[in-house]
């Protein structure tokens, strides 16, 4: 199956040969200039690197690929195999390589920073999260040095000096949140010198796939304080009661309804009211909804964990917690009073940015990972990228065994259990890799009572992450652990002692044993598992048990009759594996109909924002502002500039009284000497007015987005296309946005106090918010989870 997938992705354009044989050629040519390369001096290398065309000519890539490897060698203390220079080269033209794990990805992005720096470029190199990024600078730090190149990381905890110092470097490290954060927060700088966020240039994406496809759609959210919604807690209270009958799950679990019954249960329990009457149902029966989504859809240590007094998201294709992740804030609220528990701060968004568009920001992107081939389509057509897999130093020996499928859950433990029991017993280490936190706890339970002792590694204890995966690879070691364990840390036979001996011994028993619980929905998680063993190529095996119960066929198969098993076990041979292949080829085409049906929605969007960041920019770093608004309000102008001619009396208007209908001039006193506004405090007053304006018409519009987003879909009922009427909507709304922004600076200008001490804006009551913080937004609003849903809403997009 695994094979039959990649050649089908490769037909859809991924290319694993990618122009790989003069890759090759060059690398045998590199290995003429070693002994070049190894006469110099460490202090030498700079200037020599400085001195070749690495774009421009073939002979200097060659050259500076010997010194990378001499380089490497002496400041860190790592011989970069062949193929590591052949994945540097790779991500040199701007590719996606595909390297198994433990071949030393690190490395090879490392001297395709240098590469990249030494062609004239700024570098980020940008990981999963925090720890990856630290780690990464802190270890191929000395290799930058070589070559008289500066290298820095952002950690959440960096602060504003920290962040802009690591930005300067000729090569900085840092997740993909961070990045994003940064550039949403440069959007509330009322300075040029507030800036944070360079401009992007090239980016090498660490675990490409997770980055690029896994999170791509999840939008980061830069949110400011607001008047809050507050739940209605007997709302809440009463859906807490409802019994089976009150309401209705469709089969892909994405959405529940009231039944009549239902409906008729809670207008009693709320004192008599009808739903769906005016005055409720554009109110109470939207908190009833939610309300029912927190309480029968979103279950505790599957979809989220508490811990520290707080609802804690687990991202589902990493098995960790997902850090700054919340749900909307009306269905987040509602998940905390379901446990209890204080409401987190909610507001109104301020802007916001998908990962996708993110990175679409950077002239030039390529990155490396594992598991390429399989997320080839989604490279190709979002990021116009293609994938190059890069041989293994050493043959891969592991061995893949054939699935093993069984009717239904309680059978397929029952299995896991005995086969887990069967291979302990010879001493072989084994990673169990579950779907989430309840399915580990749950085998974590019946393994100790069959008497097998195991580790348990979840989204609870994330922190003890790498030193439980260090010691995965010992004798006797059963590891249960969520899709966290997939990638980031090596496991070394033996542990992480480096005794060769006690490696040796685990050789000898056959290397990991990797066991999974059940197929995901793509088959790239699937491989991520696998290769935690056959690092290397050390020895190692591995294999999936499935139901027929899981959720990827449960979602995305409906039988007549459900299969049933002839054996006494529950297995169902052959015939369960085509069952299981062809339910997550379902599932990855559905993924793959969703990506492109949210990157279509998102592209207008995304063109939209970057009008706005241009016209702010615009003003942030010109007197734009100032000499717009001098032209459009030049009394005002004049007056503040202490150019302006007195008013007679005798031009005022006219004016009526109530009490006396003729028409009366009003005398009126002459406006009291302004003291002149100094020049640069004015420019800076009017950007200020102007960019509060922009700033604020820009939120009320992602609101607008975001509320037709949320019921587009029923146009779909009216047989019209909702992506056309979509367009439509948020088109005819944002050719407002500009025309409102300056009137309503205008208005501004016109009115408020400004002074040699600068503008006043809460005079009028212009308030920016006080207290803003970031989070990702975890649901995708097109993501109902069956092909089902997608006949019936997607299938006309097209």
């Amino acid at each position: 199956m695994g094979k039959l997938t990649n050649s089908m992705w490769r037909l859809l354009g991924s290319q694993s040969s990618r122009n790989q044989s003069k890759s090759v050629a060059l690398i045998d040519e590199t290995d003429t200039h070693s002994e070049w390369a190894a006469g110099l001096d460490d202090d030498a290398f700079a200037d020599e690197a400085q001195k070749l065309d690495i774009a421009g000519k073939r002979d200097d890539r060659a050259r500076f690929l010997a010194l990378a490897r001499e380089a490497a060698d002496r400041s860190i203390g790592l011989r970069p195999f062949g193929v590591q220079l052949q994945g540097a080269l790779r991500l040199l033209e701007g590719d996606i390589v595909e390297m198994a794990t433990g071949e030393g990805k690190t490395l090879a992005g490392a001297i395709a920073a240098v590469g990249h720096v030494l062609e004239g470029h700024k570098v980020h190199v940008i990981s999963v999260n925090d720890y990856l990024a630290a780690r990464d600078a802190e270890w191929m730090g000395p290799l930058y040095t070589s070559f008289g190149l500066t290298v820095g990381s952002v950690s959440e905890n960096s602060d504003r000096d920290e962040r802009r110092a690591a930005y300067a470097a000729d090569v900085t490290y840092a997740s993909v949140n961070e990045i994003g954060f940064d550039v949403l927060r440069d959007q509330l700088a009322l300075s040029a010198d507030d800036l944070v966020s360079p401009k992007p240039d090239v980016a090498i994406i660490d675990e490409a796939d997770s980055v690029l496809v896994d999170e791509a759609l999840v939008p980061l959210v830069l949110a400011g304080t607001a008047d809050a919604v507050v739940p209605d807690q007997a709302i809440h209270e009463v859906v807490a009661r409802m019994k089976n009958k009150h309401f209705e799950i469709d089969t892909d679990g994405r959405n529940v309804t009231l039944t009549d019954e239902g409906a008729a249960f809670v207008e009693a329990e709320l004192g008599g009211i009808n739903l769906y009457d005016e005055e409720h149902v554009g109110t109470t029966l939207v908190h009833v909804n939610v309300a029912m989504h927190a309480q029968y859809l979103l279950e505790r240590d599957i979809h989220y964990i508490v811990r520290d007094g707080g609802v804690h998201l687990i991202n589902a294709s990493r098995g960790r917690v997902a850090q700054l992740q919340r749900w909307p804030d009306g269905v987040q609220a509602a998940v905390e009073i379901k446990e209890g528990l204080a409401q987190s701060d909610s507001g109104e968004v301020i802007d916001t940015i998908t990962v996708q568009a993110l990175i679409g920001r950077y002239p030039k992107v390529c990155g490396m990972t594992g598991t390429a081939l399989a997320a080839g389509e989604q490279f190709r057509q979002f990021y116009e990228l293609y994938v190059s897999q890069i041989p293994p130093n050493s043959p891969n020996i592991r061995v893949d065994e054939p699935d093993r499928v069984f009717d239904t859950k309680a059978n397929k433990v029952e299995a896991i259990v005995s086969y887990v029991q069967e291979v302990h017993e010879t001493g072989q280490p084994i990673l169990i890799g579950t779907h989430d936190v309840a399915e580990s706890e749950e085998l974590a339970y019946f393994l100790d009572k069959a008497g097998v002792a195991s580790v348990v590694l979840n989204a609870k204890n994330d922190a003890q992450e790498a030193k439980i995966i260090a010691e995965a690879g010992k004798l006797d070691a059963v590891t249960v652990s969520t899709q966290m364990a997939g990638r980031g840390t090596d496991i070394r036979l033996g542990g992480s002692s480096d005794d060769e001996a006690a490696r040796e011994e685990i050789v000898e028993l056959g290397g990991l044993c990797v066991v999974g619980t059940g197929r995901h929905d793509t088959e790239r998680l699937d491989n991520q598992l696998r290769g935690r063993a056959g690092r290397q190529g050390d020895p190692g095996r591995s294999v999936f048990f499935s139901s027929l119960e899981d959720p990827v066929v449960t979602k995305n198969l409906a039988f007549k009759r459900d299969p049933v098993s002839q054996a006494e076990d529950g297995s169902m041979g052959a015939k369960g594996i085509d069952l299981i292949e062809q339910a997550q080829r379902i599932a990855e085409g559905v993924m793959l109909e969703l990506h492109a049906n949210t990157w279509r929605y998102n592209k207008l969007v995304n063109q939209q924002r970057d009008i706005v960041v241009k016209r702010r920019m615009e003003i942030l770093t010109t007197d734009i502002a100032i000499e717009d608004l001098a032209d459009r309000e030049p009394e005002r102008y004049a007056e503040l500039t202490g150019t302006a001619t007195p008013t007679e009396a005798e031009n005022v208007e006219p004016a009526t009284t109530d009490d006396d209908v003729s028409t009366t001039t009003v005398a009126t006193e002459p406006t009291p000497p302004v003291e002149p506004v100094d020049k640069d405090v004015l420019a800076q007053a009017a950007r200020e007015i102007m960019l509060f304006h922009l700033d604020r018409a820009w939120a009320d519009h992602l609101a607008f987005v975001s509320d037709v987003k949320a019921s587009i879909h029923l146009r779909s009922l009216g047989r019209q296309s909702p992506l056309d009427e979509f367009h439509k909507l948020i088109l005819d709304e944002f050719a407002k946005l500009p025309v409102e922004a300056v009137e309503n600076a205008r208005t501004t200008f016109r009115e408020i106090p400004i002074t040699n001490d600068g503008v006043d804006l809460g005079a009028k009551d212009l308030h920016r918010s006080t207290m803003t913080w970031t989070y990702m937004v975890h649901d995708n609003l097109f993501s109902s989870g069956g092909a089902k849903t997608l006949q019936g809403i997607i299938g006309i997009f097209g």
